[in-house]
């Protein structure tokens, strides 16, 4: 059965909190959701405010390859012509082919939010939809709070859809608009809804706010909705909208529905993140399909049992949705993760040679080293281990100078000295912090040496208090991200001492970029 994927990330995603898109932003993501494949992107409520506006203005010159753009909005006012209603006629002027009105369903919200009578609703919901067909426009009818609807006042929400399906609507979609419906009353429902409406084509707009989004979208396929509407990533008002980047998977791998294009999957992971980037909001890691951790292992039985085959803790195999495998290292590896890692560096090595590492791995987590967020770190410590860094520097000594004068700001002063081809340097430099000055007097005394030195870059620095307990005495742990040659990577340092922490942080950052940097 064919599935037809709505998208209304730019109009419903939009109402998340923290998350603002220009004209250009939407175009963009416009775009990348058209050669994703979908079937339909609601590119916003042109009636309502001049962003969306413009944006429809700015794609009038675009042609979608997959999609077809969508223009959102309400039914008519009450009391009024359609040919009248501003919002109406806005959709009109947006040039598109498809529109997508909402109407209430509610007898609730007809006498509360409307303030009309239930027959004037009933109208508006008719003269809307026939309106907008009778200008040529492609329909979709978005009941709106259908399901608290149809548990207040049965008749009454079977009669919104049912005149808008007379009206000529397209499509009716059903709302879980509060997200407080279960599956199974969605389930029951919709059923009861094709019962009387057979040859209508039904879809489902489900909201997070009970968690059940995409539980309650699935459902309603099996139910017998053939239009999924949803977001990238679940973005949305409140708790967000259902996920279709959990949705599209499911329902193509594990239910077998036909949707998009057979290699659209493979973009999944790619589509959520550039949303996420142009959006300016930090990917969530831990998100099904797409997640950065949704393929992460870190127990050493794990490992070794999906290394003997993968199915063994992988429901699916990760490149289907352009997402990718990671094994991670910590006090819960065993030799399984490290020989893993090792084939991911292009090494070899017999089991038994990592037996000491695994040992220096657990020391180490036990003393507060977190290798996660630093595998640099890890990659530096393995291949020590097998003897395949060279000394690039040996530190003999550095010294750190604070001095604050008055009401001004303090200076960092740090001098260091270190042993590099077989000769010893001795330079100082000064910094807005400590930390600042230590990593440009260690680059002044590499630069002549190794003057790929230069082209790498700190670009953040964060600090952990292991046991806030022991007050100024506690454990601080230092991850260090830094960039260069195209790629970034993260280290890590741990002691009593802040500066001591950091510099062994920053070193293992510096040795990393000269090591990579030979390997270019």
């Amino acid at each position: 059965m064919r599935i037809i994927v709505y998208d209304t990330t730019l109009r419903d995603g939009t109402q998340r909190e923290g998350l603002s898109l220009l004209a250009e932003d939407k175009l963009k993501v416009a775009k990348k959701l058209d050669s994703f494949g979908l079937d339909y992107i609601e590119g916003g409520w042109p009636g309502s405010n001049p962003k969306d506006r413009e944006f429809f203005a700015l794609a009038k010159d675009w042609q979608p390859k997959n999609a077809i753009l969508t223009a959102f909005g309400s039914t008519r006012k009450k009391d009024i012509r359609p040919e009248d209603d501003v919002n109406l006629k806005s959709i009109l002027d947006s040039g598109v082919k498809a529109a997508a009105i909402f109407g209430k369903s509610w007898v609730f919200h007809v006498k509360e939010a409307l303030n009309t009578t239930e027959e004037e609703n009933l109208n508006m919901i008719g003269d809307s939809v026939a309106f907008l067909k009778e200008k040529g426009l492609e329909v979709h009818f978005l009941a709106e709070h259908f399901f608290d609807g149809y548990k207040a006042n049965r008749e009454y929400a079977l009669a919104s859809i049912k005149r808008a399906f007379e009206s000529g609507a397209n499509s009716l979609v059903l709302c879980d608009t509060n997200g407080g419906s279960l599956p199974d009353f969605i389930y029951n429902s919709i059923k009861q809804v094709l019962n009387l409406l057979p040859d209508t084509l039904l879809g489902i707009h489900a909201h997070n706010d009970s968690d059940l989004a995409v539980a309650n979208s699935l459902i309603a396929v099996e139910a017998g909705a053939k239009m999924i509407q949803g977001t990238i990533n679940g973005y949305g008002e409140r708790c967000g909208n259902a996920n279709l980047c959990s949705i599209i998977p499911n329902l193509k791998l594990k239910k077998g529905y036909d949707l998009l294009k057979e290699d659209s999957l493979k973009k999944l992971a790619e589509v959520s993140h550039y949303v996420s980037e142009v959006a300016n909001l930090i990917p969530n890691d831990w998100q099904p399909f797409v997640g950065k951790a949704a393929f992460a292992h870190k127990g050493g039985i794990h490992v070794s049992a999906l290394r003997k085959n993968p199915e063994t803790y992988e429901h699916i195999d990760p490149g289907t949705v352009g997402n990718k495998r990671r094994v991670l290292v910590s006090e819960l590896s065993g030799i399984a993760n490290l020989s893993y890692k090792a084939e991911e560096y292009g090494l070899t090595a017999e089991k038994e040679e990592f037996s000491p590492l695994l040992d220096t791995v657990k020391s180490l987590e036990y003393k507060g080293y977190s290798f996660e967020g630093a595998e640099a770190s890890f990659e530096l410590l393995l291949k020590r281990s097998l003897g395949l860094v060279p000394n690039f520097f040996e530190l003999k000594g550095f010294r750190m100078i604070i001095e604050k004068n008055g009401s001004g700001d303090p200076l960092a002063e740090a001098s260091i000295k270190v042993s590099v081809a077989d000769k010893i340097l001795h330079t100082v430099a000064e910094g807005d912090g400590p930390v600042d000055a230590l990593d440009k007097a260690l680059r002044l005394a590499l630069k002549d040496v190794y003057p790929e030195v230069e082209n790498i870059s700190l670009s953040d620095y964060k600090v952990r208090v292991l046991d806030p307990r022991s007050a100024t005495a506690a454990v601080v742990r230092v991850l260090i991200e830094s960039s260069g040659f195209g790629m970034s990577w993260g280290t890590v340092g741990v002691s009593q001492n802040i500066i001591e922490a950091s510099w062994r942080a920053l070193s293992d950052s510096i040795i990393y970029g000269l090591y990579k940097a030979r390997e270019i």
